[in-house]
């Protein structure tokens, strides 16, 4: 995977590769770091084993993949929003022997592992003496099926998964979204989302390989990302949901000059037409819808190179060197085009499987990955997203398991029973809410609750709120009837 970066440093070399603040790196100086970086944990990252990373969006992030890769070693990638109890659970699915972090990394990284095993770049002394070491002199020779990111995805009965990829499988899915974007060295473009997510991680890779400049962001500011959009002539621009929304609503979006950018990525979701033609008929800049996932990180997208056939009703078309099938959602059988059922997914860039590894063969289907996704193909391959048959929530393009935010209601003691689903939300696609039983004689407040999840997980997985109910609704299977809840809180709401 290193390899991308090394021949962008040798092609490109002094040429802008990232941007934060005032500062600029080249594709030189980003490989020539990760050497030093990967010769300081040579001695402590041996070949095979697994490293956590916990970083906020700057440079050090892919210079740190970029040399845990050359170490032969694969990144375990934690969101800097997580807390000690998904960090844990992490850390023990994985069994990461050494952490790169910052922020609050270093504290909650040290319950898992030893000082000598942390490097915290918040640390001036500890980034001096890691960049500055003498470089590895001789990368580890990874063939394509050995192991190179692991990042995480909800699981329908509990805790996130880990998704494990190769160095084959981000190589596919690297050069898919280089196709999909049209992304040369003259583009230009911001991330602003969590480089831990799947799509932060593919677009800092697929910049190295194209030769594109990243501006990165540490935090989300939507007058700053429309500044430099103005000011350094930005080529395109990546989106969410709430980025879209934001932009939309945003009271003075007609003063930005955005007449540079060929198009908005609109990701994570599927697209909102009524917010997408808001920013058009604000700001003249069209979108390029996409779909893709953790397992298999790009599935489809608008057609790059026919702009007068983007659809705003569609997630796109498959690149080259991915096949898309629908099948019935009760008998598995492949459905003929039209037919709504489970979209499925044949690509090189598909996972190699999940930890716990028992979860894995659920994820396919005779090699198909299995996306959990409703929806149907035209007969000319434009793909449809209808709704979802996992049970996910997915909250600002994150999605959140139900059973995970369900586990920590149960554990207040006068909570007999409970159910997670989720509602429409304009600005984050959708929103927990909580269905909670509890014990008649006890006095459990809706805010008591919420404190309970909100000091135990991430902010993204916090519920929104709470309703009290006799009774949870199941079949005599136990199992949850989410959607008899969720259609009840919609008619009470309005």
């Amino acid at each position: 995977m290193h390899r991308g970066l090394a021949d962008a440093a040798a092609r490109y070399g002094d040429r802008a590769a990232i941007l934060v603040g005032d500062d600029q790196w080249s594709f030189r100086q980003l490989d020539e770091a990760s050497s030093a970086l990967a010769g300081h944990l040579a001695p402590r990252v041996p070949p095979g084993t697994r490293v956590a990373l916990m970083l906020s969006n700057r440079p050090e992030f892919l210079i740190s993949v970029e040399a845990v890769s050359k170490l032969g070693a694969a990144s375990v990638m934690l969101s800097p929003a997580w807390k000690q109890r998904e960090i844990s659970h992490a850390m023990s699915l994985t069994g990461a022997t050494y952490a790169i972090v910052d922020g609050e990394g270093a504290s909650l990284l040290g319950e898992h592992l030893d000082a000598d095993h942390v490097l915290d770049l918040d640390d001036d002394a500890a980034l001096a003496a890691a960049f500055r070491a003498t470089p590895l002199s001789e990368t580890v020779d990874c063939g394509p099926d050995d192991e190179a990111i692991l990042v995480f995805s909800s699981g329908t009965t509990g805790l996130p998964k880990a998704v494990r990829h190769t160095h084959g499988s981000m190589d596919h899915a690297t050069r898919h979204w280089v196709a999909s974007l049209g992304l040369t060295a003259e583009d230009r473009f911001q991330v602003a989302t969590p480089p831990s997510h799947i799509l932060g991680l593919l677009n800092l890779l697929t910049a190295a390989v194209a030769g594109a400049t990243v501006r990165l962001h540490r935090r989300f500011d939507l007058d700053e990302l429309l500044r430099r959009i103005e000011a350094e002539r930005m080529t395109l621009e990546m989106a969410v949901a709430p980025i879209a929304l934001a932009m939309a609503d945003h009271p003075r979006l007609e003063d930005y000059d955005l007449s540079s950018l060929r198009y908005i990525m609109w990701g994570a979701t599927p697209v909102t037409p009524s917010v997408a033609e808001r920013v058009t008929a604000r700001c003249g800049v069209r979108w390029m819808p996409a779909y893709g996932a953790s397992e298999l990180p790009v599935i489809t997208a608008n057609p790059i190179d026919r702009p007068e056939a983007w659809r705003l009703d569609s997630a796109g078309l498959p690149p080259a060197g991915v096949e898309i099938r629908v099948a019935d959602l009760d008998t598995g059988a492949v459905l003929e085009p039209g037919g709504v059922g489970e979209i499925q997914v044949r690509s090189r860039s598909a996972m190699a499987g999940y930890l716990p590894a028992e979860d894995t063969a659920d994820a396919f289907a005779g090699g198909w990955y299995r996306t959990g996704d409703v929806g149907w193909v035209e007969p000319e391959g434009w793909v449809h997203l209808t709704d979802r048959s996992k049970e996910m929530i997915k909250v600002k393009g994150f999605q959140v398991a139900p059973a995970e935010i369900e586990g920590v209601l149960h554990g207040h003691p006068h909570v007999r029973d409970c159910a997670v689903f989720g509602v429409p939300d304009e600005a984050a696609g959708e929103v927990p809410i909580a269905a909670v039983a509890v014990d008649p004689e006890a006095a459990v407040t809706a805010e008591e609750l919420k404190h309970l999840v909100a000091d135990s997980l991430a902010t993204y997985k916090q519920i929104r709120e709470v309703t009290f109910v006799d009774v949870i609704p199941r079949l005599p299977s136990g199992k949850v009837l989410r959607r008899t809840l969720q259609q009840s809180w919609l008619e009470t709401t309005g």
